[in-house]
């Protein structure tokens, strides 16, 4: 349950913000570290990437709606036919994406 305003000023007060920064480089320093998580990217995200391109204009010239392209690069749904072979045009020859887009 979250802190109310007056119970996180009384904690705040009672820190020492310097001390816990200094002992975060500590632990830096000495190698320790909180736990490392990877997030592995989609098809879909990692082709827009390599494009450089807004999702808004990535998506218009896949044919999709935002929010299709959106479901794809999170994860959620896949696409399939047309547009999984779009994509990995896309990923191999971004350049090709940039010139349509300016053409």
């Amino acid at each position: 349950m979250p802190l109310t305003e007056k119970e996180l000023l009384e904690r705040d007060a009672k820190r020492n913000i310097g001390e816990e920064l200094l002992a975060a480089i500590v632990d830096v320093k000495a190698g320790r570290r909180g736990a490392v998580h990877r997030v592995e990217l989609t098809e879909a995200a990692e082709a827009r990437s390599k494009t450089g391109l807004s999702q808004p204009k990535f998506a218009e010239l896949l044919g999709v709606s935002v929010r299709t392209l959106q479901e794809w690069e999170q994860g959620r749904r896949s696409p399939s036919g047309a547009a999984r072979s779009l994509l990995h045009i896309a990923a191999q020859r971004p350049d090709v994406f940039r010139d349509v887009l300016s053409s």
